[in-house]
């Protein structure tokens, strides 16, 4: 167990990690964090933070000697570096290497029982005819690795907007589109001994494939989804020994709940638990990385809505406090350019 006091190291310079140590600051722990992007906004609420490259071996080593636990707040983190932190690591770096291939993923939670949209691995133009061709149009075509927020990202909603793809050097993915009625997320919290705790799944709506809007109740469809949905996030959960936060995003379909994509982290749909659940994610991920008991996650209001507040709209977003069932985060970012995320409102409907 690391007792407050302690010091916890944050891969990554993002709003989650700015969340995480706010948390963290909470329960008395001090965090220090490594980022290669001087544009950070982890050091606004860090003790010290590395501004260095992720293979810059000297300086993480460094890094390391400073932290009693070191966890991650995006799943881009190349695992290679990570050598100098393997007995710091929370959660383990095989969750990494899980959800940074789309390949793998997939294949792991088949392995488990899931079902993932149709896909195909795509390694050249003739394997995305292919693909098109036994799966069907429409489709997305995915890099493998990296991309988020819909970047790394192309739709094909017939067989010839393939013609004007300049396929990526880089493997990919073709998945067939998926019919669905909403989109919900499981996102769970895991300690070293196996407990857990489980948040109430939102209903998800996003725009150019970023998150806009998560809301409760989720209504009677997606609620009538959840518990496969939470079943296969435990066992994911179990398979990888895992310690934090964990969140599976699923489509709700006719068929039951399709896997879409996992994230070995706190995520952007469980950020209405600051205000909106007894204990929020950012806190129950620091309590397991630290091996404290996990906090309670239930809702705590009738109702609630989390929309993301994104490019310019963070210079008139004090509107938002006009609602005083409304709160207002922003993240600290100095550029509001188009499709990044400034901040977030979350909405507690007591009527």
């Amino acid at each position: 167990m690391i007792t407050p006091g302690g010091t916890i190291g944050i891969l990554g310079g993002g709003q989650l990690g700015r969340m995480m140590a706010m948390s963290a600051a909470q329960m008395g722990y001090r965090c220090i964090a490594f980022t290669p992007d001087k544009d950070h906004v982890v050091g606004d609420v860090c003790h010290d933070v590395f501004v260095n490259r992720w293979d810059d071996r000297q300086a993480m080593a460094a890094f390391a000697q400073k932290c009693d636990v070191v966890t991650w707040e995006f799943e881009n983190v190349p695992v290679e570096p990570l050598g100098p932190l393997e007995s710091l690591l929370a959660p383990h770096p095989r969750a990494l290497e899980t959800a940074q291939d789309r390949l793998n993923e997939k294949r792991f939670v088949e392995g488990l029982g899931g079902t993932p949209a149709p896909y195909a691995p795509i390694d050249s133009r003739a394997d995305l005819v292919d693909a098109m061709e036994r799966i069907g149009t429409p489709g997305i075509l995915k890099t493998r690795r990296d991309g988020y927020d819909g970047k790394g990202q192309w739709r094909i909603d017939v067989a010839r907007d393939a013609e004007g793809i300049a396929l990526p050097d880089a493997p990919c993915i073709y998945e067939g589109f998926v019919e669905f009625d909403a989109e919900f997320s499981v996102i769970l919290a895991r300690t070293a001994k196996g407990d857990k705790v489980v948040w109430d799944s939102t209903a998800n709506v996003h725009e150019g494939g970023m998150l806009h809007t998560s809301t409760l109740p989720a209504g009677a469809f997606v609620e009538g989804q959840v518990e496969e949905a939470r079943d296969l996030a435990g066992q994911v959960a179990d398979a990888l020994n895992y310690i934090g936060v964990l969140t599976l995003e699923f489509f709700a379909t006719a068929r039951g709940p399709v896997f879409n994509e996992m994230a070995p982290r706190v995520h952007n749909s469980g950020h209405w638990t600051i205000e909106g659940a007894a204990t929020s994610q950012f806190e129950n991920h620091i309590r397991a990385v630290c091996g404290l008991p996990l906090g309670d996650a239930r809702t705590v209001a009738p109702g609630i809505c989390m929309t993301n507040i994104v490019g310019k709209d963070a210079l008139d977003a004090t509107h938002w406090l006009d609602d005083p069932a409304t709160h207002l985060h922003l993240y600290g970012k100095a550029k509001a350019r188009e499709g990044r995320k400034m901040g977030h409102a979350t909405q507690l409907i007591w009527e």
